[in-house]
């Protein structure tokens, strides 16, 4: 039963706190931009560019994750599905 928690955790080199502190550093955001998101379709007034700004910077949090130094992140043309959220 203790490997399921902790199977996948090791699988990207991370203990189960280091993992689960991962993931929440990565929902926390997903969250709020969401929320803003939401705000933003009633409200368009408001928060304009946060859930663009959001998911660019988990993109390049997550394409990095593990990569060692000078090792290149193919990042893909933004411009060709962000219509300014």
């Amino acid at each position: 039963m203790f490997d399921a928690f902790t199977r996948h955790p090791r699988s990207v080199d991370e203990t189960y706190g280091e993992h689960m502190a991962m993931a929440w550093s990565f929902a926390f955001p997903m969250l709020l931009g969401g929320l803003a998101c939401f705000a933003h379709g009633i409200f368009p007034f408001l928060f304009e560019t946060t859930g663009s700004r959001c998911v660019k910077l988990l993109y390049t949090r997550i394409a990095n994750r593990g990569r060692k130094a000078g090792a290149e992140v193919q990042v893909p043309n933004w411009a060709a599905f962000d219509a300014v959220i």
